[in-house]
C-alpha cells in the first residue's frame, strides 16, 4: 500500500495528468495482485472436488416418509455433539451453505422457526390439495449451466426438472374488453428477443439495443460477485475514486432506474411496459429499481424455464441428506431468539425458544439466513444492538421490502379437462406501472380490494409438474400473486392465525376476491370448479417465514441498493467476530440468487474461490460427456 499512498500523494500534489496515469497504472496493479489472490485458493479442501451425482431415485410420493425429511421437530437430544457451525433458518441460502460446507466434513445444525424446512420452497397441503408457495418457476437450469451444476451438487443429482413451454409468461395489458397480449418466449435461438419483434414490428431499433445491454450486464456482473468478496475497505477505495466505473461499466447501469432506461430506449408504452413486467418478481416498480437488477432477472430467464419434478418440496428433501451425511441436523419449531456472544464480543451460538425452557446451543460459527433486518435488529443482543448505527445509515438506501398477497386454490378437474397452461399470466391494467401501483398502494385498507389490483400474477403449478396427476388425479391447482401495503395489516401482526378478526378477514377476502374476478375474466369456466380457496396477506407471510413487514423478497430492490456504494457492503462477514450471513439479502431475491449466496457465503468462511472450483467441475462434467 506504499506505493498506493506515494501515487495519491503525487496526484493531490501536482493534479496533473501524469498524476492521474500513475495512480490508474498503480490501482490497476493493485486491483491484479488482489483479484489474483482471490483466484488461489486456500489449504481449505474444495469441496467441489468430486461430483456426487448419482442415478435419480424414483419420486417418493407418500407424504409420510418425506415428512420424516423435511419435518424433523426440534429437542434438545437431537442436537449433535461438536458442532462446525448453526445456521439460522432454512431456505435456499441457509441450505445452500450447510450443504456445501458439509461436502468437506463440517457437522452443520439448521435450525427452521417454521414447522417444515425450506423457507420460500416448502408446501402446504390443505382439503386434498398441494401448494407450492414460492417456487413458480426457475431459469437457467438446462444442462451444464453453473448453476444446474451447483444444484445437481447440492441434492447428489435427485432434483429433476421439467421444462416448460417456449411461452413461459405471457404479458396481459388494459382492462377487460380492451386487453393486449404480448408472449414473452425463451430458448436457445434468441426466441426472447424474435418475439418481441413480432409484437413490436416497429421497435427493432429499441429491441436490439435492449438485448446488447442485457449482454453487457451479464457479462460485467463478475465485478459485482467479487465486490463481496474483496475487502471492504479496498472497495470503498475503488468506488470514492470513481475506479470501479473505469472497470466495469456494470454500476453506470446499477444507478440507474428501470424507467429511466426504458424512457430512453423508445416512446412505445406498451413496449416499455412489457420489457419491465417481470418486476413483480422482486417487487419494486420501475422508477424506483435499478436496471442492472433487472437485467440479471431477465437473462436469467432467456434461455428456458423449468419446474421442480414434485413441486418445491423436493428442494429441500434432497438437500437435507447432503447435510446429515456429515453429521448435521435440520431441525424444525426451533425459532431462534438470539445470538449469544462470548465475554470477547464474538458469536458462539443461539438460544432456541421452547415452552419447556429455552435452550443454548453453542458452535464455533454462527450463519444467519434470517435476513439482515432480523439478524441485527431482532438476533443480537440488545446491547450490541443499541451501540450499532442503524442499518439504514451501514447500507445507505436499504429498507424493507415491499408486502404481497397470495390466493391459492384448489380446482376439481384435470388440466385437460379445464385447459389449464403451463406458462404464467402477468395482468395489468394500465401501460404505466408505477402510476397504477402509485395509485394502488395509496388505497386506504378498507378501499384496496374495491377497485381492479394493477398487477397480478396467475400461475397453474399442477399444470407444470408431469407428477402431479399421479399425486393428485382430477385436481388442480392456481396461485395467484400480488403487492400489498404493509400497513393495510400490520395491526394483526401478532394476532393468531385464522382468528384475526371479522374486520381482518373482511379486508384481505376483498382483496383475494378481487384478484380471483380478475383471473375470471381470462379463465371463466372455473368459477364453478373451486373446492379450496385461501388468502394469504403480508402478516401471514410474517407467521410463516418470519419476514417483519411481510415482505417475500427480502430487502427492497430499490436502485440504492444495488448501487456500488450498498451493494459491497451488504457481503457475507459481519462486524461481529464468526458471525455471518447468507440468504437473499446478500444478493438478490430469488431461487439462483439465495443459492449464489450461499456459495459467496461459503467462500468467505472457507478463504476460498468455490466459484472457480464449481467451474472447474462444470469443465469436468462436460468433459466426460
Amino acid at each position: 500500500m506504499v506505493v498506493l499512498a506515494r501515487a495519491i500523494s503525487f496526484l493531490t500534489a501536482n493534479s496533473t495528468l501524469v498524476g492521474l496515469v500513475c495512480l490508474t497504472i498503480t490501482f490497476i496493479y493493485l486491483l491484479n495482485k488482489i483479484l489474483n489472490k482471490l483466484m488461489i485458493t486456500s489449504n481449505s479442501p474444495n469441496p467441489f472436488a468430486m461430483d456426487t451425482r448419482r442415478p435419480p431415485q424414483p419420486l417418493e410420493k407418500d407424504h409420510a416418509v418425506k415428512d420424516k425429511v423435511l419435518k424433523q421437530g426440534f429437542t434438545a437430544q437431537k442436537i449433535p455433539d461438536n458442532l462446525d457451525a448453526i445456521v439460522i433458518g432454512s431456505g435456499m441460502g441457509g441450505l445452500t451453505t450447510a450443504s456445501i460446507l458439509s461436502r468437506i466434513g463440517k457437522k452443520v445444525l439448521v435450525l427452521e422457526q417454521h414447522d417444515q424446512a425450506g423457507g420460500c420452497c416448502h408446501i402446504f397441503r390443505e382439503k386434498g390439495y398441494e401448494f407450492d408457495v414460492g417456487i413458480h418457476y426457475i431459469g437457467e437450469m438446462a444442462n451444464n449451466t453453473i448453476s444446474k451444476v451447483l444444484v445437481d451438487q447440492l441434492t447428489d443429482g435427485q432434483l429433476q426438472w421439467e421444462p416448460l413451454d417456449e411461452t413461459f409468461d405471457t404479458v396481459v395489458i388494459g382492462k377487460e374488453g380492451k386487453q393486449r397480449r404480448y408472449p414473452i418466449k425463451s430458448g436457445r435461438n434468441d426466441q426472447y428477443r424474435k418475439a418481441l419483434l413480432e409484437s413490436f414490428p416497429g421497435e427493432e431499433k429499441a429491441i436490439n439495443k435492449f438485448m446488447k445491454m442485457l449482454r453487457t450486464v451479464k457479462r460485467q456482473s463478475l465485478i459485482a460477485g467479487a465486490l463481496k468478496l474483496i475487502p471492504k475497505k479496498v472497495c470503498d477505495f475503488l468506488i470514492h475514486y470513481g475506479i470501479i466505473n473505469l472497470i466495469s461499466s456494470y454500476f453506470t447501469y446499477a444507478d440507474r432506474t428501470l424507467k429511466d432506461v426504458m424512457d430512453e430506449l423508445t416512446d412505445n408504452e406498451d413496449l416499455k411496459a412489457v420489457l419491465s413486467y417481470n418486476f413483480g418478481d422482486y417487487g419494486t416498480q420501475p422508477s424506483k429499481t435499478s436496471f442492472a437488477m433487472h437485467c440479471l432477472l431477465v437473462n436469467h430467464f432467456l434461455k428456458g424455464t423449468f419446474f421442480p419434478i414434485g413441486g418445491a418440496s423436493e428442494i429441500a428433501y434432497h438437500i437435507i441428506p447432503t447435510i446429515e451425511r456429515s453429521g448435521g441436523k435440520v431441525l424444525v419449531r426451533a425459532p431462534v431468539t438470539e445470538i449469544l456472544l462470548d465475554s470477547e464480543g464474538k458469536a458462539c451460538g443461539v438460544k432456541v425458544k421452547k415452552t419447556s425452557g429455552d435452550v443454548d446451543i453453542h458452535a464455533p460459527m454462527i450463519i444467519s439466513a434470517a435476513g439482515v433486518y432480523n439478524t441485527f435488529q431482532k438476533l443480537l443482543p440488545s446491547k450490541v444492538t443499541s451501540a450499532q448505527k442503524p442499518i439504514e445509515k451501514r447500507h445507505k438506501g436499504v429498507q424493507h421490502g415491499v408486502g404481497a398477497m397470495s390466493v391459492f386454490i384448489g380446482l376439481k378437474g384435470t388440466k385437460e379437462e379445464l385447459g389449464l397452461p403451463a406458462g404464467q399470466i402477468w395482468a395489468f391494467t394500465d401501460n404505466d406501472h408505477d402510476k397504477s401501483l402509485e395509485e394502488y398502494i395509496n388505497r386506504s385498507a378498507e378501499d384496496a380490494g374495491k377497485d381492479d389490483i394493477p398487477l397480478l400474477f396467475i400461475t397453474f403449478p399442477s399444470a407444470k409438474d408431469p407428477s402431479w396427476a399421479e399425486r393428485y388425479p382430477g385436481k388442480s391447482t392456481c396461485t395467484m400473486v400480488t403487492l400489498a401495503k404493509w400497513e393495510w395489516f400490520s395491526k394483526w401482526e401478532e394476532g393468531k392465525m385464522s382468528k384475526r378478526g371479522e374486520e381482518y378477514d373482511k379486508i384481505k377476502d376483498a382483496i383475494g376476491d378481487k384478484m380471483w374476478e380478475q383471473c375470471l375474466s381470462f379463465y371463466p369456466h372455473l368459477k364453478d370448479k373451486v373446492e379450496y380457496f385461501n388468502v394469504g396477506s403480508p402478516v401471514t407471510n410474517k407467521y410463516y417465514i418470519q419476514s417483519m413487514k411481510g415482505e417475500i423478497y427480502g430487502l427492497d430492490h430499490n436502485k440504492e441498493r444495488f448501487s456500488s456504494k450498498t451493494w459491497h457492503t451488504l457481503r457475507p462477514e459481519t462486524d461481529i467476530p464468526n458471525l455471518y450471513l447468507t440468504g437473499q439479502d446478500v444478493m438478490t431475491c430469488g431461487f439462483c440468487g439465495a443459492m449464489f449466496s450461499g456459495l459467496i457465503s461459503c467462500c468467505k468462511i472457507l478463504g476460498r474461490n468455490l466459484m472457480a472450483d464449481a467451474a472447474a467441475l462444470r469443465k469436468r462434467i462436460i468433459k466426460q460427456k
